[in-house]
């Protein structure tokens, strides 16, 4: 499937992020991946599932949640990668990014959120109800999202490695303050970062089929 792939600059609220936007023809819906802690958009994980959304026909776009002066001092100090406000408010200016833009404006959107990635995707879908229209969580940390979970109303999955245990105590919670249609898979034999072969290609099929049918 011919796809168009952009580097561009989001504006979100007062700054500038670096992302790379692949565009779809015929397009029903856009994935937007929020990173984890300490990544980027160049997450060959994230880069991995989004090659397999654009082949059943998904936009995707891959930025990152840190300016560059920024993701320096994270490295550093390790608290922006907690600061699940500060990332969801980047994410919620991205989707407003997304609905201002000509090629992009008419797509439902849905959010691929990884780490603590996956708390900003949760407040920004609770923020923008009727923009997003569907989350996916890969060893996410929702419960860092807690006083947002009961105002989700995009339909989301939860995915976490069987070995992962302490993420899975952790979603399990969080799954039970969902009030949104959601479901909860453990991925047998996988880790936090689903490192075991054929393990991410599971998350990847779970992740397409989630979007494709809620997306369209």
């Amino acid at each position: 499937m011919k796809r168009t792939i952009t580097s561009v600059t989001v504006q979100s609220g007062e700054v500038e992020l670096e992302g790379d936007l692949t565009l779809v023809p015929g397009a029903g819906g856009i994935v937007v991946f929020a990173h984890g802690s300490g990544s980027s958009r160049f997450s060959s994980r994230n880069r991995h599932v989004a090659s397999k959304l654009t082949q059943r026909g998904l936009s995707t776009l891959l930025f990152d949640l840190l300016t560059p002066n920024e993701h320096t001092v994270d490295e550093l100090t390790r608290e922006l990668r907690f600061d699940i406000a500060l990332l969801g408010h980047r994410l919620i200016g991205t989707i407003d990014w997304l609905q201002q833009r000509s090629q992009t404006q008419a797509l439902r959107i849905g959010l691929f959120g990884a780490s603590t990635g996956a708390a900003a995707a949760l407040v920004a879908a609770a923020e923008r109800p009727f923009e997003v229209g569907a989350v996916v969580s890969r060893g996410g940390r929702p419960d860092l999202a807690a006083a947002y979970l009961p105002r989700v109303q995009a339909p989301t999955l939860l995915l976490v490695g069987e070995l992962d245990e302490p993420v899975i105590s952790m979603n399990r919670q969080a799954a039970a303050a969902l009030r949104c249609e959601h479901e909860l898979q453990i991925v047998p034999g996988a880790s936090h970062l689903f490192e075991e072969p054929g393990k991410l290609e599971i998350v990847a099929e779970l992740a397409r089929e989630w979007f494709v049918t809620r997306l369209g």
